[in-house]
């Protein structure tokens, strides 16, 4: 029998006020992968929840990429 490998469970469904509250806080200075980690979604997840919100990364952050 071939051993499965055990993928990091993500949360899937609905998101909490207190997680909503976090992605509000983080998304503009962090990256989205860092937030998705910390929040157990998928970095696809949290950008598609981000763009829905209006949420976008801050002038300073994406300058700190070479971005802007």
């Amino acid at each position: 029998m071939a051993k499965k490998k055990k993928k990091k469970k993500l949360i899937k469904g609905l998101w909490s006020k207190s997680e909503l509250t976090l992605l509000k806080k983080l998304f503009p200075n962090n990256p989205t992968a860092q937030i998705a980690a910390k929040l157990g979604r998928s970095t696809d997840t949290v950008k598609k929840k981000a763009s829905r919100m209006g949420l976008r990364k801050s002038k300073k952050y994406l300058k700190t990429l070479g971005r802007a």
